[in-house]
């Protein structure tokens, strides 16, 4: 059987979850737990109404139903692999559609954002590279730092393995996931990260919080 870099890039994955009505599920499940820590991370960054968020890889819209209602109407842009399961959130999480327009919502497999404009002040990618190799953060961050020059702050998780060594084997994370090196989902060394985010023009800092699954913070400023 062909491995495929995450369960995602499945052939027919997200038809099928949809058709069996998991657009919640497929996002990594604790849907309302985890809604309200990716909100609160950025209100604790210095999100604010007026601000103009990205949500990388943001599914079914966990995020965008509290986000959505919270920013000024027009003010929050969704990037995902999937169309179908950003449409299907539009459809069904939102309270009030019309604070988003629906061209706000874009299909992007390789981190170009095409049509999201420059003025994105706040970026999240919460569990997105928890499933992706390291090429692919490299890939986002350089995209990002480019593409997005009023850019403010970015979030982003990943997970962590202590040590080299322990980094080439399999690792308990401390809520119980099991992540790899070389496959989903994936682990990472600290410095790692940081050496990519420094190296794409940022500056940043991996921070202390509890999150869901025991993905690590890191918090990104423009250099």
């Amino acid at each position: 059987m062909a491995q495929h870099i995450s369960p995602y890039h499945a052939p027919d994955f997200y038809a099928d979850a949809l058709a069996k009505g998991r657009h919640r599920d497929i996002v990594g499940g604790r849907w309302e737990e985890t809604g309200l820590v990716q909100m609160q991370l950025l209100l604790d960054a210095g999100l604010d109404r007026d601000h103009h968020l990205l949500d990388i890889g943001a599914g079914s819209l966990r995020l965008g139903c509290k986000a959505v209602p919270y920013l000024n109407p027009g003010h929050y842009w969704a990037t995902d692999l999937s169309g179908a399961l950003l449409r299907k959130g539009y459809e069904t999480e939102l309270a009030d559609p019309s604070r988003l327009p629906a061209d706000h919502l874009i299909e992007d497999a390789n981190f170009a954002f095409p049509g999201v404009p420059d003025t994105i002040t706040h970026a999240i990618a919460f569990a997105v590279f928890t499933h992706l190799p390291a090429n692919h953060l490299r890939r986002a961050l350089i995209q990002i730092h480019a593409r997005f020059p009023a850019l403010q702050t970015l979030l982003f998780t990943v997970f962590l393995a202590p040590d080299a060594a322990a980094s080439l084997l399999p690792f308990r994370q401390p809520d119980g996931v099991v992540t790899h090196d070389t496959r989903a989902p994936y682990h990472m060394l600290a410095a790692d990260v940081l050496h990519l985010c420094a190296a794409s023009g940022f500056t940043a800092t991996l921070r202390d919080a509890y999150l869901p699954r025991g993905q690590a913070l890191i918090l990104a400023r423009r250099t």
